[in-house]
């Protein structure tokens, strides 16, 4: 079924376009002290399905200040079995306790029946995969009763079997699902520079109205005689190059709310904070150009 489309560059968000961070344990105390009182927080709601416990006391106290966001890592919707129906129901008990303001999973699969595996795994991009991604999102959508983003992934090889370009590919999911496009500018500079394309051309390819939200990161380089290799590990301050290409795209599509990813050498909450303060000082340039609030 085919879905209307926003204007173009103002995509509908249930969140103001505005920055965000992923809320760590190590970081709760400084949330409940003040600290960022702008910001909103995002999740892995893998985390929290728990029935209770210090995770949720903490949750509950942080979300009454501050906008949610859930991030999933274990739907595993491009699988041949679709999303768990297990994990479906759990997520969808986390997300009617809390209510996020926006929820977003993977272009990727980690299962094959009931055997999970610890990675988002990449899957070919064709016709296929497009019905099997379609599916897994609208049985989603209909279980949570809310539309998802997905995110594109980064990529380490060009999965075998694909014939449709990423952008093409994503833009067909949104609409025909009616979901719309976490775009991660970190990982399209990883996959541009360990699959030889350039990131501007992607980004140009880019359908502005679909993207609901905006990841940045940081990630480790290593040196090969070959070339470098670029891994996705969010575990550093975001690079220039990364700075440069969402600063580009917010002035071509308008501001889109934010998140810096910063998940394994978790710094103190004051650098995690500062990162975020750049790419809120982008989205105001851009927002008092437009004269949005």
């Amino acid at each position: 079924m085919a879905h209307a489309l926003p204007p173009l560059g103002r995509a509908a968000h249930p969140t103001p376009a505005s920055a965000g961070v992923g809320l760590k344990p190590e970081h709760y105390a400084d949330v409940l002290a003040g600290h960022g009182p702008t910001l909103w927080f995002e999740i892995h709601p893998e985390n929290y399905m728990g029935a209770g416990g210090p995770p949720h006391r903490y949750l509950e106290a942080i979300r009454r200040d501050h906008p949610l966001s859930m991030h999933g890592v274990g739907l595993s919707l491009g699988s041949a079995d679709g999303p768990g129906e297990r994990h479906l129901a759990r997520l969808k008990a986390l997300v009617e306790r809390y209510q996020p303001q926006l929820l977003s999973e993977h272009l990727s699969w980690s299962g094959i029946g009931q055997v999970l595996l610890p990675d988002l795994l990449p899957a070919p991009l064709n016709a296929e995969s497009l019905e099997r991604f379609a599916d897994g999102i609208e049985r989603v959508q209909t279980s949570l009763k809310r539309t998802i983003l997905i995110e594109n992934p980064s990529l380490y090889l060009t999965p075998e079997g694909s014939d449709i370009p990423e952008p093409e590919f994503i833009a067909a999911l949104c609409r025909r699902t009616g979901c719309g496009w976490l775009l991660d500018i970190n990982n399209v500079y990883v996959s541009a520079t360990n699959l030889g394309f350039d990131p501007e051309d992607y980004l140009s390819a880019v359908d502005a109205r679909l993207v609901g939200e905006i990841h940045l990161a940081g990630h480790a380089r290593e040196r090969h005689a070959s070339g470098d290799l670029l891994i996705d590990d969010h575990g550093s301050r975001v690079p220039d190059d990364v700075w440069r290409l969402f600063e580009r795209f917010v002035a071509r599509a308008g501001p889109r709310p934010t998140l810096v990813e910063w998940d394994t050498q978790i710094p103190p909450f004051a650098a995690l904070a500062s990162e975020a303060a750049k790419a809120a000082a982008v989205l105001r340039h851009w927002q008092a150009l437009e004269g949005t609030p």
